[in-house]
């Protein structure tokens, strides 16, 4: 995914806001999801959800207002109930600029951890 960098993901000395990052995360996720048949709205209407269990962060080089990051998302791991993705975040000159780990738990509608069902598995694997 490809995200541009705009005045308000920044801070007052003109960087990135560390906490941007999770919203770039968010979005590249929920995009890889879609893309692999999995529609993250069309779960919360059945009362499935996705929820972060665990993330990871680590910031390597700064971003400014204007770079365009290129957000490599990959799924790491599927288990019964959680799955897991990883992330590199490289700037226009192919900078690494940050690494990555979210841990999702697949849950009902009552927050309670449910099996992943087989065909959302299936999608997600291929």
């Amino acid at each position: 995914m490809r995200q541009r960098i705009y005045y308000h993901h920044t801070d007052c000395g003109g960087v990135v806001y560390y906490a941007n990052y999770l919203n770039f995360l968010e979005e590249a996720r929920t995009e890889y999801l879609e893309q692999h048949g999995a529609s993250v709205s069309e779960l919360a209407k059945q009362g499935l959800l996705f929820v972060v269990a665990r993330q990871e962060i680590d910031y390597n080089a700064p971003s400014f207002y204007g770079d365009i990051l290129e957000i490599d998302t990959r799924l790491t791991h599927i288990g019964a109930a959680k799955v897991e993705f990883s992330y590199a975040i490289k700037n226009q000159k192919g900078q690494l600029v940050s690494q990555a780990k979210t841990v999702l738990v697949f849950v009902d509608k009552d927050l309670k951890p449910k099996s992943i069902p087989e065909e959302i598995r299936r999608k997600l694997a291929s």
